[in-house]
């Protein structure tokens, strides 16, 4: 009897040690094939048109949520990279604004002052910018510490979800931590929930999404006149 307790024993952790082996190895193999996806995906990619929900939440000092909501554009030829945001309500006001991303350059106009603020030397945001719309695995691999997270459906789409940290550390510092839920098929992403540090958490959820069909002609430019006033920053 006592031999069989220990052959016994000895079954069991072996198959303890394999069923172990799984549970680590499993996560890290399904990351690559999401990742690898992700690069199928993104050699065919162009251009992404959604509307976009932003609710910005600080829980600490005082609880307080803001709400924006608009449309989203993204558009990829080769390495060129540009981004556009819409937002027509905040907070269930009209505050019309839009914010444009290209060459390295952030614009952001606010049609109810007329002015355009630009914000330069900003390519060290592109990986932020074009988060989950467009990059590929590669893309993500090389700036973010990416976990895989599992899978859950989405307006009944299975998506895959990643735990990603900036691997750069002036953008760690104001945004320690993002997690996605992509649509693997389309290559893009219907959640983002952005860590921006204690008591500050910011959600963007995505609907109505078409992928690779022309944009707007005035996508990505500002509606401004002579009276416009130009700041740098």
């Amino acid at each position: 009897m006592h031999l069989r307790r220990k052959l016994f024993l000895a079954a069991l952790m072996t198959v303890l040690l394999l069923a172990a082996r799984v549970a680590v190895a499993a996560p890290a193999d399904e990351k690559e094939k999401v990742l690898r996806r992700l690069d199928a995906v993104a050699a065919k990619f162009s251009s992404t048109s959604a509307e976009v929900q932003i609710d910005s939440v600080e829980t600490d000092p005082v609880p307080d949520t803001d709400v924006v909501k608009g449309t989203v554009y993204y558009e990829r030829k080769g390495k060129s990279f540009k981004m556009a945001a819409h937002f027509t309500t905040e907070n269930g006001k009209s505050v019309p604004k839009v914010y444009v991303y290209s060459d390295g350059s952030f614009r952001l106009y606010e049609k109810l002052i007329n002015q355009v603020t630009t914000f330069s030397k900003l390519s060290q945001y592109e990986s932020w910018f074009m988060l989950g719309f467009g990059a590929s695995g590669k893309d993500l691999e090389e700036k973010w510490e990416i976990t895989y997270k599992g899978t859950e459906k989405l307006d009944g789409v299975t998506t895959a979800i990643l735990e990603m940290v900036p691997k750069d550390p002036a953008i760690r510092k104001n945004l320690p931590k993002v997690k996605v839920w992509m649509d693997l098929d389309r290559g893009v992403s219907l959640k983002q929930v952005y860590d921006e540090g204690p008591g500050q958490y910011r959600v963007s959820v995505y609907f109505n999404i078409k992928v690779n069909q022309p944009l707007p002609k005035d996508a990505f430019t500002l509606d401004t006149n002579s009276q416009t006033q130009v700041v740098n920053r």
